[in-house]
This record gives C-alpha cells, structure tokens and sequence, in this order.
C-alpha cells in the first residue's frame, strides 16, 4: 500500500486526485495539505495547512502554486517523501536544484506540465514531426485563470521540437507591427498563448512545408484526464531515481 499525502487538496485538480487515490485500491490517503482551507473537508479527510502532515506518507502530489511548490519540494525530499509534482511555472534553475536534493537523499521526483496520456503523445509525435519539417509553432489555449504563460506544457513541446531537430527555422518575416503578435520565443519555437473563459486546457502543434501543413492537437475537455497519470507516476516514483521530467518517460 502506497501512503499519499496531496498538496493543493481543496484546489480543482486537488480534490480530484484525492477522489482517484480514495477510491484506488493499491493507495492510501493519508494527509490533505492546503494552508488556504484549514479545517474543510475533501473526501472523507480533514485539510490541514501543516505540511508536516506528509512526513508520514511515501509520496506527495503537488497541484499548488508556482511561488509555493519549490519550498513544499524541499521540505518532502529532506523529510524522505517522493514527490509528484504537477504544478507549472518551475524555472530551469528550480528543477536542477530538484535534481541535486533528490540525487543526494533517499526521495526522488517526478515533474510533469501535464499528466493527460494524450498530451504526453503529442509532444512525442511533435519531436517525430520536427524531424521532416523545417518549420513549427506552437498554440496553447487554456482558462483565464491560469496563472502563467505560456504553458509549461507548451514549453516543453517547443523544446521537444527545438531538440529533434539541429536548429528552428525562421518564424518572424519583417517585424512585428505589435511586439509580440508573433508570440513569445522558445528555443527558436514561436508559441503563443490563448487565455480564455470556456476553455480548459488545448495545445497544438503546427508544421509547414512545401505545400502543406501539418497539425498535431491535444483537447483537454474534463480535468479528469490528468488523473491516470497522476496515478502512473504515483506508482513509479519509488523506482524512478533522481528526477524525472515529463509524463512521457513513464510511457515506455
């Protein structure tokens, strides 16, 4: 039996994690963490602000906040907890500071952008993609409430695209009449980013060549998506050293 503690537990993608891992047979549910719901109720379990309530599970999933999910990191990894991370908005730095607790401790790490199994393909079929084509953007579309942009799923396509290939055509003909109508720059990749109300979550990559394009799109339409690969990582953590980026390398 796997003992899971949730960050964010009275958050959206919090109270759905804590449903799948309640009603999954091979995990417990043992602490429900989020300092802004103290004292609810999610489930059948009482929310606590203390993360200290994690110190007796083996993982902690975390669907905080970008300004909140470096320091619950490293209090699980000091404290021995593998973590499963599916916040967004970790810089570089931040996952490499990641890597070095988890290397020199007894916990690993897994960092997702994004736990959907569809979104995890697309970005596989996109570097597959950047091989054949010279040319790639990619769009991301999701709620107005999301916090930053673009998405670290995004990101992660372009860089998927960048790294396939030796290096990204030229996306910017002339200059911008608007700075920034052509989106924002990563690694070469154009991507831009959508922020609306009705959407949920939507990523697409784009290619183009001689006489036609190509379009690889992931539709996000319920939350309970991510859950499976929650779930997945959840019960790889333990057997996956260091840390681990991206859904995709759970998938064989």
């Amino acid at each position: 039996m796997i003992r899971v503690g949730v960050l964010g537990a009275a958050g959206r993608m919090g109270r759905e994690i804590v449903r799948a891992v309640d009603g999954a047979d091979d995990l417990e549910l043992v602490a429900a963490v989020d300092p802004g719901h103290a004292g609810d109720t999610v489930g059948a379990v009482a929310v606590t602000a203390d993360t200290d309530a994690l110190d007796v599970g083996d993982v902690a999933v975390d669907f905080t906040r970008p300004d909140a999910v470096l320091a619950n990191a490293r209090a699980c990894l000091r404290s021995g907890v593998h973590v499963v991370i599916g916040t967004t908005g970790i810089e570089p730095g931040g996952l490499e500071e990641l890597r070095a607790l988890a290397e020199a401790g007894d916990a690993n790490a897994i960092v997702a952008p994004n736990f959907a199994l569809g979104a995890a393909l697309l970005q596989r079929f996109a570097a597959d993609a950047a091989r054949h084509f010279a040319a790639a953007e990619v769009v991301e579309l999701h709620h107005d409430g999301k916090r930053d942009a673009p998405s670290g799923t995004a990101i992660a396509i372009a860089r998927a695209i960048a790294a396939a290939r030796e290096g990204a055509s030229p996306s910017i003909l002339g200059e911008d009449a608007f700075p920034g109508a052509r989106g924002g720059d990563v690694d070469g990749v154009r991507v831009h980013s959508l922020r609306l109300p009705g959407a949920l979550a939507h990523h697409e990559a784009i290619f183009g060549g001689p006489g036609q394009t190509l379009t690889i799109r992931h539709d996000t339409t319920d939350r309970a998506c991510y859950l499976p690969g929650v779930l997945l990582a959840i019960r790889a953590v333990a057997e996956r050293p260091g840390l681990t980026v991206g859904l995709d390398r759970l998938l064989g």
